[in-house]
């Protein structure tokens, strides 16, 4: 891609989809203290409703929790249990945006994330990244968003203490997200 072809102007008003084959809704955590174990759902759908003024707009997102993926069956398995996400008792995570405001060159984009059936107010970051054109003439919008949450503060409280000190699984898990959506 270059230069030209990306254009920075907002996307058009009106309702516009995630394109799940080049969405990525993404995570990381610190493991015994040290590394990360980083990880993504790979079952999602969500819309943006974009508004004239885009700090008018409104982001919805729902995450299929069986579908978290890290690389390692067995920790998935764990993630999945009730230990962590439960998953067969709530089958989804959600995110809803309540407001935008600019800031600098991107937007806060402020929040309502569901999980386990607890919804907290969560801030993103989010950069508009523009809008381009695929080789099939599909215009699509482009977003990177990050923030941090605790994840004590949704019942994600399982652990286990480390003879060295310290816990095998961090508390604070980093949310990183790339998306491109469509026109409806």
């Amino acid at each position: 891609m270059t230069a030209s072809t990306m254009r920075t102007s907002t996307p058009q008003a009106g309702t516009w989809t995630l394109d799940p084959a080049h969405t990525h809704v993404g995570f990381a955590v610190r493991h015994l203290m040290a590394a990360k174990v980083r990880g993504s759902f790979k079952a999602f759908d969500g819309k943006i409703d974009v508004a004239d003024d885009p700090t008018g707009s409104v982001v919805e997102v729902s995450i299929d929790a069986a579908s978290i993926d890290t690389g390692a069956p067995d920790r998935d398995a764990h993630l999945r249990s009730g230990d962590f996400l439960d998953a067969a008792t709530y089958p989804t995570l959600a995110f809803r945006s309540t407001a935008i405001r600019a800031k600098g060159d991107g937007y806060d984009m402020e929040g309502e994330l569901t999980i386990r059936d607890l919804t907290r107010p969560v801030t993103l970051d989010v950069e508009y990244l523009g809008l381009v054109t695929d080789p099939w003439g599909t215009e699509k919008a482009a977003f990177s968003a990050t923030t941090s949450i605790d994840r004590d503060e949704w019942g994600l409280t399982w652990n286990q203490p480390l003879e060295t000190g310290g816990w095998l699984v961090g508390k604070t898990v980093h949310i990183e997200i790339e998306a491109q959506a469509v026109k409806a």
